[in-house]
């Protein structure tokens, strides 16, 4: 086995551990049944040949980047994305 075949097979053990299974755990529902555009990602990856389980870590991860949107603009969660026009406004007082 070469190094970086193995080093392929290691688990990363960066980040918050409760925050890495939270993710994780909260990515395998939304992926297979609640969130349409992780499910489009999911059903992406399957089909590219990756395996389940990086597909539902890079699910986690898109996730992720949603909680941060989300805390950065200050605005609640839309299933749809906004429009072009409406992401550089500021939110109406």
């Amino acid at each position: 086995m070469t190094a970086a075949s193995k080093s392929a097979l290691v688990t990363s053990t960066a980040g918050a551990k409760r925050l890495r299974r939270a993710l994780y755990t909260a990515a395998l529902p939304a992926s297979l049944r609640w969130n349409p555009q992780l499910i489009a990602l999911y059903s992406r990856l399957r089909a590219a040949g990756k395996e389940h389980k990086r597909a539902l870590i890079a699910c986690a991860r898109k996730l992720l980047i949603f909680i941060n949107t989300v805390v950065a603009r200050g605005t609640p969660w839309q299933a749809k994305p906004p429009s072009a026009a409406t992401i550089g406004a500021s939110p109406a007082s």
